[in-house]
């Protein structure tokens, strides 16, 4: 089952999937940086991921448990779904006792919750819905009916909170302190001001309380109207994040290609931006070379003998060490098959060729930040190829 939003809505999506009894993988995609997994069981919901598919989401759920530093101490097995991390470091907080099943229960079910509030807002994008073994272990399984019916009410109602409120990824901001105090009881003061720095979103608000996303939305919406709660203007998804270097050294991106012409292009093009480049032709010793190198980023390419990209990256990501770095598919094809088994091993993200300087520095510095002092870009006539 594939095709366009704009021929089926993600509601009709969910009660094929829920009549039919379906179990599998639901991926849905607005954009190359933007897209969802859903996986089913029987035709009800066991998980749902975000867009980010790090556990950033996981660590703001536990804050409201205190438990977030728990998840720099624990170990995830290496057989864990490529497509769902954040559930695997979840269900390895539950064995080592961090949190208990009805917690985690609880975040299982406001993910999905998210999730669905997401897809429910889009207007248009692709779907594909592969059928297959379950994600496992299973913590719970949610009805689709009710949560659909809930989810519609909140995103008919979040529609009336515009233009005031246009995304709950907006950070906001106390412009008038004064004012709110004298509005709120004193315990949500000192929550809303907590977290009023200019870097915290609505979403997140949502998760550190523990309510969905529209309550906090509406709660906050007469004081924005009133001015007295500042929201940052909506951006793009997948803006320049900070730049992460290990060390003190430029940002590390191999490339792995068997075509010696795109080994120099795209080392002249990220030298010349940079960043250190190391470029390797053999994809069976490229294995090897990684786990050497330890790379801030991987530019792969997806047919290659011996060794196609998919695999490569699929065995990447069953190594803790390569879990979240991000690796990029190089490939001629544009079809959505061919992303939905980039996403299915585990990719970020995936460049079509050919690509330009620009668009290839885009992506790269969307990841790892752009290097300290970056050098002039290189100008390049003609786009690789």
């Amino acid at each position: 089952m594939q095709g366009k939003l704009q021929e089926i809505d993600i509601r009709s999506i969910m009660q094929l999937i829920e009549l039919g009894q379906r179990t599998g993988e639901l991926f849905v995609e607005a954009s190359v940086s933007q897209y969802w997994f859903v996986f089913c069981l029987n035709g009800r919901i066991i998980y749902a991921s975000e867009t980010e598919g790090s556990i950033a989401r996981l660590r703001d759920y536990l804050r409201r448990h205190q438990a977030e530093a728990a998840l720099d101490r624990i170990q995830v097995p290496p057989k864990a779904d490529t497509n769902a991390p954040e559930y695997a470091h979840l269900w390895a907080l539950l064995e080592s006792h961090q949190i208990n099943p009805n917690q985690g229960k609880q975040m299982v079910g406001s993910m999905i919750q998210e999730v669905l509030f997401d897809l429910f807002s889009l207007h248009q994008g692709s779907f594909i819905f592969e059928s297959g073994a379950p994600l496992s272990p299973q913590l719970a399984a949610f009805e689709i009916s009710p949560l659909l019916k809930g989810i519609t009410t909140q995103v008919q109602e979040w529609k009336k909170l515009h233009p005031y409120l246009q995304s709950p990824d907006q950070y906001f901001t106390i412009v008038n302190s004064a004012a709110l105090q004298q509005s709120l009881p004193a315990s949500v003061y000192e929550t809303f001001q907590r977290w009023s720095d200019g870097s915290t979103t609505i979403r997140q608000m949502s998760r550190y309380l523990g309510r969905d996303i529209f309550t906090i939305g509406k709660a906050m919406y007469p004081y924005i109207q009133q001015g007295v709660i500042q929201l940052s203007e909506v951006t793009e998804l997948g803006s320049v994040k900070p730049l992460t270097t290990r060390g003190d050294r430029l940002p590390h991106i191999v490339c792995i290609d068997d075509s010696m012409a795109i080994q120099k292009t795209v080392e002249y093009i990220l030298q010349g931006a940079g960043y250190q480049v190391t470029t390797i032709g053999n994809p069976l010793k490229a294995l090897g070379q990684v786990f050497l190198l330890q790379p801030d980023m991987i530019l792969c390419d997806v047919a290659m003998p011996k060794l196609d990209g998919y695999e490569l990256c699929a065995m990447l990501r069953k190594a803790n060490a390569f879990r979240q770095t991000p690796v990029v598919m190089l490939t001629g094809k544009d079809g959505f098959t061919d992303r939905i088994k980039a996403r299915m091993a585990g990719a970020n993200e995936f460049l079509t060729k050919p690509f330009g300087e620009r668009e290839l520095l885009t992506v790269i510095e969307s990841y790892v930040g752009a290097p300290p002092q970056t050098a002039e870009p290189v100008s390049l006539a003609a786009s690789v190829t």
